[in-house]
């Protein structure tokens, strides 16, 4: 569907050329532009359509269109406000996504354009004026709800109107006044703080007092009786106030609904269709809803010629196929809004319309196995084929640097890697840091240099064909390090074939083979009678050369068939007697020159045999069993789209995901646990005042998030996890971000911060602090462990004498005591082959307190038993029990057994148990499913 250029309203002209917000307001059944200094003021009587337009940096712009109705809009306008929202999108080529917004309803993604806030204006708005006729300053009394996106409402200024569940703001002519009901969340005041700030700078100049009053505080404060004065007088707050939360339910029935207009010369014909099919109807004054007759949703039952209405409870859906007329959209949304009123249904019900091919997560998360979305944009498709075409007719391509593939810290640092190895930890010397076993699993310490201090990033990594014990304690390994080690360094999982390009970066060349060294691998194969494939130098072996450059590339052994070739890459063939390099016909010159320097690595004695694809000669192909077919089509690479940031809640065992949008660096409140999901790889932010206690338990909280898959993009289990602390974001998670290091550096909670710089004062607050960020606890460490650097690669990177080496087999026994995986290694292996025989376990909590802070437990000498303690069943006390204790320091959860359950279940006495390492301790109350 389109529209010709004399059929858009002139008032459109230009929509959406330039990215940013464009916003008309209905004057008199007339599109009236509204100026940039008056976006985010609308008036209660009138509506609004406003256009939200996004130019990325690769593709088509993109386009989002809301139209306000304000409280007191007629309904002419509000119709008139649909059609208009129908035409922009027919002009922009229907490919927006459209909403409905109601004063007070609106949704989180529109008012996340007008930040701090919206506080509607009584009255029109007069295009002439620019202002409300008569408009004059007067007190007011505000609701404000909502942690990252907040709702104002007006209410009557009246002490009655006051609750103990929400914050609000009581605006004088000389005073601003924040008060915050009891049961508010230390966000929703922080956000209300923000509101404060607008209001003062634009209703004050900037200049007038402000005061915050808590809930419970009579006396003492002359800002409080100063409060109350204006409402007469102390009262006391009644508790069962007007604003309480009704449940709603957390599974609505979805229902499907297709519209017919009737007029439409095909709608007898849908009638005796549909009583045929016996389908519920719905008879509106516009057009007819059909509902289908079918409890699974899938994608073909969507038609491209009709419309449809999604019924998801408190949202509902309008899809509109491609091949439909406008007047047809017009119908079907009409249809919809008659709906909703004949139902009687909810006022705050949300309406978001789609067109064919740009369908939202939400609506596709309704849908059985909607398709994924594999395909590269047409742009990119269109640039690569060109090249491609270019390359095979001999001319020379100049290919654009891949910006994801920028270091954004200092890859000069210093290397020091693991290799998991059976009950050992060994540390690698030099020659062998950059080459990996599919076989094997390692930890990867890399220190950098930061902001006045050393950063520390650690990655456990995940070999294709390691066993299962390898990968759970590469994991457990990399957390006994990281307690080690000073600072709060960022964390990362990487699986083989799916590692984050910073991994790439810190190794600069990275050769990965078949095979194995670890001690369990080999006992694996050979339990099994699997042939050892592990890489000798001499083995005939097939070597793919991918990368971007010196800085960042790689060779990985592929399966010796001839089916590993692509014509996008080179290719290292090496026989007992020859090498040959392969060149694919669409490969570039940096492949070629990558592939060069990689040959000298692999193996710079034997003289190369270059073939490019096509010449190649028998020996060749009888070196790979005989030729078969490959892959000769340009490899695409899928256009990345913008990071989503979302809020982690696991209130009550309850898991909720909630988005963020256009987000920003006063987004991430220290309170906090947000994921932000940058499809390759997504990052775990933990605030200093969040609940999470551990690092393990914030990447199990990131395992959890890959499982929803929010965003329904196919999010692999597998995807990269980053745990990033509050204060040690690393630079390439601060380039989402406008970033500002002083913000970063601030203490106190959100609303503390807020109220200091409300007020000007100095950030002299003190920040927690977060010994619990040790996932295991620790007294001591292996001499391995604290072994310093190897020395420079050759690529630059500092180091220390060789013979730190000496010792490099650090025998660790912090595993021998665990019966099972913990659950981020058990559920992000579970399609393992070597997935055998595996039982749940706990999830491990905060890390115990030292004994010197466990008054009440046990002295620090070990001389008493716990004391002043409840006594709980072991069965209650378990981290999966269905019945579990409230209220105990979870972190001690042993301390809460009788002495006769701790003897049998530990075979020890607690003075026993609280002598032991407390690393020893960990394993063994992970055992027992009390960690």
């Amino acid at each position: 569907m389109s529209l010709h250029r004399k059929d858009t309203d002139s008032a459109f002209e230009g929509a959406g050329s330039k990215a940013g917000l464009e916003i008309w307001c209905i004057e008199n059944l007339r599109l009236v532009p509204v100026p940039k200094s008056s976006h985010g003021k609308f008036y209660t009587g009138n509506a609004y359509i406003v256009l939200k337009t996004v130019l990325p940096k690769t593709g088509p712009a993109q386009h989002e269109i809301h139209y306000w109705l304000g409280n007191d809009t007629n309904k002419v306008d509000s119709a008139f406000a649909s059609d208009k929202a129908l035409e922009l999108d027919a002009a922009l080529g229907s490919c927006t996504v459209q909403y409905r917004e109601l004063q007070g309803l609106e949704t989180g993604k529109f008012l996340s354009y007008f930040k701090p806030c919206i506080i509607p204006v009584e009255g029109l708005y007069s295009s002439h004026q620019g202002h409300l006729n008569g408009e004059t300053y007067k007190f007011s009394l505000l609701t404000c709800k909502g942690d990252h996106v907040v709702h104002i409402k007006e209410v009557p200024f009246s002490r009655s109107s006051l609750n103990h569940n929400d914050v609000f703001i009581l605006d004088t002519a000389s005073k601003i006044f924040l008060f915050s009901g009891c049961n508010s969340s230390i966000q929703e005041r922080a956000k209300a703080l923000e509101v404060v700030q607008y209001i003062k700078e634009n209703n004050h100049g900037g200049k007038c007092e402000v005061a915050t009053i808590e809930d419970g505080k009579f006396v003492g404060d002359s800002d409080v009786g100063e409060f109350w004065s204006l409402f007469g007088g102390f009262a006391p707050i009644p508790r069962d106030s007007p604003s309480s939360v009704q449940k709603q339910s957390d599974a609505p029935s979805v229902k499907l609904f297709w519209c017919v207009c009737l007029n439409h010369p095909g709608f007898k014909n849908a009638i005796s269709i549909s009583f045929g099919l016996h389908l519920k109807t719905q008879i509106t004054t516009q057009g007819k809803l059909c509902q289908t007759g079918t409890d699974s949703l899938n994608k073909k039952i969507l038609e491209t010629d009709k419309c449809y209405m999604l019924d998801c409870g408190a949202e509902i859906f309008v899809w509109m196929g491609r091949q439909t007329l406008i007047s047809e959209r017009k119908t079907s949304i009409s249809a919809t809004e008659d709906f909703l009123r004949t139902q009687g249904r909810s006022t705050g019900t949300h309406l978001t319309f789609l067109t064919e091919g740009l369908e939202s997560n939400i609506f596709r998360s309704y849908f059985d196995n909607w398709p994924q979305k594999v395909e590269p944009k047409l742009y990119e498709e269109g640039r690569e084929k060109v090249a491609a075409i270019f390359k095979q007719q001999g001319y020379e391509v100049k290919e654009l640097p891949e910006e994801d593939c920028e270091p954004f810290i200092n890859c000069r640092g210093t290397l020091k890697v693991w290799r998991v190895n059976g009950d050992e930890l060994s540390l690698l010397p030099v020659p062998e840091q950059t080459k990996f076993y599919s076989g094997d699993c390692y930890v990867v310490q890399f220190t950098y240099p930061g902001n006045e201090r050393d950063e520390n990033l650690f990655y456990a990594w995940i070999g294709r064909r390691s066993v299962m014990e390898d990968r759970r304690d590469a994991i457990s390994h990399m957390n006994a390090i990281v307690d080690s080690t000073k600072g709060d360094p960022v964390l990362a999982q990487a699986v083989e074939d799916k590692e984050p390009v910073q991994f790439f970066l810190i190794f600069q060349t990275l050769i990965i083979f078949k095979g194995g060294m670890s001690k369990r691998y080999k006992k694996f194969i050979a339990e099994k009678g699997i042939t050892d494939e592990t890489y000798d130098g001499i083995k005939t072996a097939l070597f793919r050369v991918q990368g971007t450059s010196p800085q960042n590339m790689q060779a990985i052994e592929v399966d010796l068939v001839s089916s590993s070739l692509n014509s996008s890459y080179c290719y290292i063939l090496q026989t007992e007697t020859f090498i040959f390099t392969w060149i694919g016909s669409l490969s570039s010159t940096r492949d070629h020159d990558l592939l060069d320097r990689m040959l000298e690595l692999i193996n710079p004695t034997l003289q190369p045999i270059s073939v490019r694809e096509g010449s190649e000669p028998d020996i060749f192909w009888n070196a790979l069993g005989g030729k078969a077919e490959y892959p000769k089509a340009k490899e695409m690479k899928q256009c990345v789209e913008d990071p989503h940031l979302f809020t982690l809640n696991t209130t009550e065992g309850d898991f909720k995901v909630k988005e963020i949008y256009n987000f920003s660096q006063d987004d991430l409140t220290t309170e906090d646990v947000l994921v932000l999901d940058c499809h390759r790889e997504i990052y775990v932010w933990i605030g200093c005042h969040s609940s999470v206690g551990s690092k393990q338990e914030a990447l199990t909280l990131g395992l959890k998030f890959l499982e929803m898959d929010v965003l329904v993009e196919g999010l692999s289990l597998e995807t990269p996890i980053y745990i990033v602390t509050e204060g040690h974001e690393p630079p390439f998670f601060t380039r989402f971000f406008e970033w500002d290091p002083s913000k970063a550096n601030m203490h106190g909670n959100s609303f503390e911060r807020k109220l200091a710089i409300l007020k000007g004062k100095p950030h002299n607050l003190e920040v927690p602090t977060r010994n619990s960020w040790k996932a295991y606890s620790r007294e001591t460490t292996p001499d391995g462990l604290r072994s310093k650097s190897v020395i420079s690669n050759g690529l630059g990177r500092s180091g220390s004498p060789a013979s730190s080496v000496s010792g490099s087999n650090s025998k660790s026994s912090t595993n021998q005591l665990f019966s099972s995986p913990t659950p981020i290694v058990r559920k992000l292996f579970s399609g393992s082959p070597h997935d055998e025989s595996l039982v749940s376990a706990g999830s491990p909590a905060a890390e115990p307190r030292s004994l010197s802070q466990s008054a009440g437990f046990i002295q620090a000498d070990g001389s008493g038993d716990c004391v002043n303690l409840l006594i709980y069943p072991y069965e209650r006390l378990s981290v999966i029990s269905s019945d579990p204790v409230a209220g105990i320091d979870v972190t001690k959860r042993e301390a809460y057994l009788s002495d006769e359950d701790f003897q049998d279940k530990f075979g020890m006495t607690k003075r026993a148990f609280y002598e032991l390492p407390k690393w020893r301790q960990n394993k063994l109350k992970m055992s027992l499913h009390l960690f």
